[in-house]
C-alpha cells in the first residue's frame, strides 16, 4: 500500500533546501555578473579572477540531522544499509530533483552549466556540509560506500573529473522513500511465491540468521525442498523473504545486474535473500554470486551441488536440505487440500511422488484451478493432472512423453507376470517409507531408484505393462528413444545418458528404455580401443543407476545379452513368455470388443488355437481387419480377420499354411 513522505524524509527535504538557498546567497554575494543572461554558458573574465582569487567557504547551515529510530522508510533505509548521517544528507540532496522540478534550475545554477540539472559530487559535498578534500566524505560517494555500494545512488559520468560527476537516485528508491513497496516490473518476473516449510532445519537457520550468518548454502536433494527451508529460516529470524529463480534470470539480459537490483530490494525491505540454483548463475555469471555476497542483507543460496569455494573468499553456512519422507508429504498435501476445501485422500499420491514443498503448493493450486473447467471440487483426478504439471519439460526434449491411457484391466499377461508387476508398483509406491521413514537405504551414495527388467519377444506386453505401472502410480511414461542416446563419438553417449537421468531424476514418471541391450549390453573382453571406450560406457551406466532416484524400467528382447552387472543391481526382473492359448483367446476378444462391429461369424476359439502371435502381433491384425471393415464398409467378419492375419504373416516371414489356417484356408487371399 502507498503512503505519503514521512516526516523524518519532509525534515530532511527542508533541511537541504534551506542549504540551497544559502548556497545561492552565499553565490550571488560574489558573483560579479549575476545578471548576465549566458551565464552557465561561458567563462568571463571576472569569473576567472574569482576563480583564481577563491571562494569563501559556505556558511555553516546547522547541525547534521542525526539517524534517529523512526518506522518511516527513509530512516528503516538507514538502517538497513548503515548509513550515516552524512550519507542520509548525500542521499537527499541528490534525490530532491525527483521530487521538486524547481531543483533542477537551482542545481544549474549552483554547478554553473545550466546543461547540467543534478547535484554533482562537489555540490552535493558543499551543501553537506563536506570537506572535498576530506577522504572518508569522498569515500561516501566512492564504490566503497554504502550509497554507491548498494546502488542508493548512482554516479554518472565517469569520465569526468571525480567532484564533477552527476549524482542520481534510481526510481526505485525515490518510490520507496515515498512508499511504494512494489519492486520493478523487470524484477517481479524472476521472483517466485514460495510458502515456507517449517522443519527443525529451518528453525536452526533462523538461530543462526538472529546471530548474524549472512552467507548460507543449502544444498537440496528434491526439487524446492531446499527454497522453502530457507523461507522458512527468513520467516523464524522475523525477516521477509524475496525469492529469486537464478534459472529465469541467467536467461535475461543482464543477469549481473537484476541479481544486484534483487539484493538491493532485500536492503530496501529489510529482508533476505533467496536465490538457486546457484551452480547456473555461478556458471555463466560468476561475478554476480561475488557481487551479492558481499551485500549487507542475509543471502541463502540454493542448488544441487556442493559449494565451490571458487566461488567466494567467504565461506557460507553449508548446510543439506532432508527429502520429504512419505509422512511429511502426505501432511503437507492434506494442509494444501485442506486449504482449497478439497476433500481428496492425500495418502495414495504422497506416498511416492518425488514432491518437494513448493511444488506440493503448486499440484494444489494447479488442481484447483482445474475445477474451473467443469465445476464442482476438487476431485483425485484433478490432482494427478496438478501433479504431473509439476513436470520440467526438459526430459521431453530427450525422451518421448507418453500419458497413460491404460490401466490394470486392460493386460492380457499371465497371473505370475501380473504378480510380479504389481510388485514392482508397490515397490515404487512404498520406497519413501521403506528407505527414508524406516531407513533401510543401504550406504555407498546409492540412490532412491527401482529399476526393473523386462524381458521378452517382441510384443509380448512390455511397453504396455510400463504404461500400465506409470497410470497405476500416477505418473507419466517418458520412452527414450535410443536416437537421441547413441553417439559414435567417444564420451558423448554417456553425456547424453546423464543428461537424461538429471532430468528424469527431478521428475514424477517413468523412464523406459526400449531395446536396451543396445546401451546396457555386455562388457566384453579388450581387444582394442573400440572396445575399451564400450566398457567405460557400460561402467558409468553401472554407476549412474545405483544412484538414480527415479522409477526405470529396461526392456530388452534378448535377455542374455544383458551385462551380469546390471542385473545384480536390478530391483526386479520379469520375463513375459509367448502367450498361452487361452491368453491368446482373452487378447482377441479384448482386441475385437465393443464398440467395435464384429459379426456373429469371427470365431475367436479357432484363432487362439491355430495362430500363435503376440499380444503385439494380434492387435495389429486385428486393427488391420477394423481398416478393412471399414473400407467396405460393415463389420468385422471372419474373412476380413483371416485376411488381416495373413497381413500379419507376411509382415513376420512367416508361411501360410493349411494346418494352421485349417478350414478357414479358402478364405486367404492369393
Amino acid at each position: 500500500m502507498s503512503a505519503g513522505p514521512d516526516e523524518q524524509l519532509l525534515a530532511r527535504l527542508h533541511d537541504v533546501e534551506a542549504r540551497v538557498r544559502l548556497a545561492i546567497d552565499h553565490r550571488r554575494s560574489d558573483d560579479p555578473s549575476p545578471d548576465d543572461p549566458f551565464r552557465g554558458l561561458y567563462v568571463n573574465d571576472e569569473t576567472v579572477d574569482r576563480l583564481l582569487a577563491g571562494l569563501e567557504p559556505l556558511p555553516d547551515a546547522g547541525p547534521e540531522l542525526p539517524i534517529v529510530d523512526h518506522p518511516g522508510p527513509l530512516m528503516t533505509l538507514a538502517r538497513n544499509a548503515g548509513l550515516t548521517a552524512l550519507d542520509v544528507r548525500l542521499l537527499i540532496t541528490a534525490l530532491v530533483p525527483d521530487l521538486d522540478s524547481r531543483f533542477e534550475r537551482l542545481y544549474g545554477y549552483l554547478n554553473d552549466d545550466v546543461t547540467r540539472r543534478r547535484a554533482s559530487i562537489g555540490l552535493a559535498l558543499e551543501l553537506a556540509g563536506a570537506s572535498p578534500t576530506s577522504a572518508a566524505a569522498r569515500r561516501a560517494l566512492s564504490a566503497s560506500g554504502p550509497l554507491v555500494g548498494l546502488g542508493l545512488v548512482l554516479v554518472e559520468d565517469p569520465e569526468r573529473p571525480f567532484l564533477t560527476r552527476s549524482l542520481r537516485v534510481p526510481d526505485r528508491i525515490v518510490a520507496h522513500l515515498l512508499g511504494d513497496d512494489l519492486p520493478d516490473p523487470h524484477v517481479r518476473v524472476h521472483l517466485q511465491d514460495v510458502q515456507g516449510y517449517p522443519s527443525p532445519l529451518a528453525d536452526r537457520l533462523g538461530r543462526a540468521l538472529r546471530h548474524g550468518a549472512g552467507l548460507i548454502h543449502v544444498r537440496e536433494r528434491e526439487a524446492g525442498t531446499g527454497t522453502a527451508t530457507a523461507v522458512a529460516a527468513l520467516e523464524a529470524a522475523g525477516r521477509e523473504s524475496l525469492v529469486l529463480d537464478l534459472a529465469s534470470a541467467v536467461r535475461g539480459e543482464d543477469p549481473t545486474a537484476l541479481a544486484q537490483e534483487c539484493a538491493r530490494e532485500t536492503t530496501l525491505r529489510g529482508a533476505g535473500l533467496v536465490a538457486g540454483p546457484v551452480e547456473t548463475l555461478a556458471e555463466h555469471h560468476l561475478d554476480a554470486v561475488q557481487q551479492v555476497c558481499r551485500w549487507p542483507s542475509p543471502v541463502l543460496f540454493v542448488g544441487a551441488t556442493t559449494w565451490d569455494p571458487e566461488w567466494t573468499a567467504l565461506p557460507p553456512l553449508a548446510v543439506d536440505a532432508p527429502a520429504l519422507g512419505a509422512r511429511e508429504r502426505i501432511e503437507l498435501l492434506q494442509t494444501h487440500l485442506d486449504r482449497v476445501g478439497a476433500a481428496v485422500d492425500p495418502a495414495p499420491f504422497g506416498a511416492h511422488l518425488s514432491l518437494g514443498p513448493a511444488q506440493v503448493q503448486r499440484a494444489v493450486d494447479a488442481a484447483y484451478t482445474a475445477t474451473g473447467l467443469d465445476g464442482g471440487g476438487v476431485s483425485a483426478a484433478d490432482l494427478r493432472s496438478g501433479i504431473r504439471a509439476q513436470n520440467a519439460a526438459g526430459l521431453e526434449r530427450l525422451a518421448r512423453r507418453i500419458e497413460p491411457e491404460v490401466s490394470w484391466p486392460d493386460l492380457v499377461l499371465a497371473p505370475g507376470v501380473r504378480r510380479s508387476l504389481q510388485e514392482l508398483a508397490a515397490r515404487a509406491r512404498h520406497r519413501d517409507q521403506v528407505l527414508v521413514d524406516w531407513r533401510m537405504r543401504q550406504g555407498g551414495g546409492r540412490g532412491r531408484g527401482v529399476t526393473a527388467l523386462f524381458a521378452g519377444d517382441s510384443g509380448t506386453g512390455k511397453t504396455m505393462s510400463a504404461e500400465v505401472i506409470a497410470a497405476d502410480l500416477g505418473l507419466d511414461l517418458y520412452t527414450v528413444n535410443l536416437a537421441t542416446v547413441v553417439d559414435k563419438y567417444v564420451g558423448e553417449t554417456e553425456k547424453n545418458l546423464e543428461r537424461i537421468f538429471a532430468e528424469a531424476g527431478g521428475v514424477n514418471a517413468v523412464l523406459f528404455f526400449d531395446e536396451a541391450d543396445a546401451i546396457f549390453g555386455k562388457r566384453s573382453e579388450v581387444r582394442d580401443a573400440h572396445d575399451r571406450y564400450a566398457n567405460i560406457e557400460s561402467a558409468y551406466l553401472l554407476q549412474r543407476l545405483e544412484t538414480f532416484d527415479g522409477l526405470a524400467v529396461l526392456a530388452t528382447n534378448l535377455r542374455a545379452n544383458i551385462d551380469e552387472a546390471f542385473t545384480r543391481r536390478l530391483d526386479t526382473i520379469i520375463d513375459f513368455p509367448a502367450p498361452t492359448p487361452e491368453l491368446r483367446a482373452a487378447l482377441w476378444r479384448q482386441c475385437l470388443g465393443p464398440p467395435l462391429p464384429v459379426a456373429d461369424d469371427v470365431d475367436i476359439d479357432f484363432c487362439a488355437e491355430a495362430f500363435e502371435m503376440t499380444g503385439g502381433n494380434i492387435r495389429s491384425a486385428a486393427t488391420t481387419a477394423a481398416y478393412l471393415a471399414a473400407e467396405v464398409p460393415g463389420p468385422v467378419t471372419m474373412t476380413l480377420v483371416i485376411a488381416a492375419v495373413q497381413r500379419e504373416y507376411r509382415k513376420l516371414g512367416r508361411l501360410v499354411l493349411e494346418k494352421e489356417f485349417g478350414r478357414y484356408m479358402a478364405l486367404v487371399m492369393d
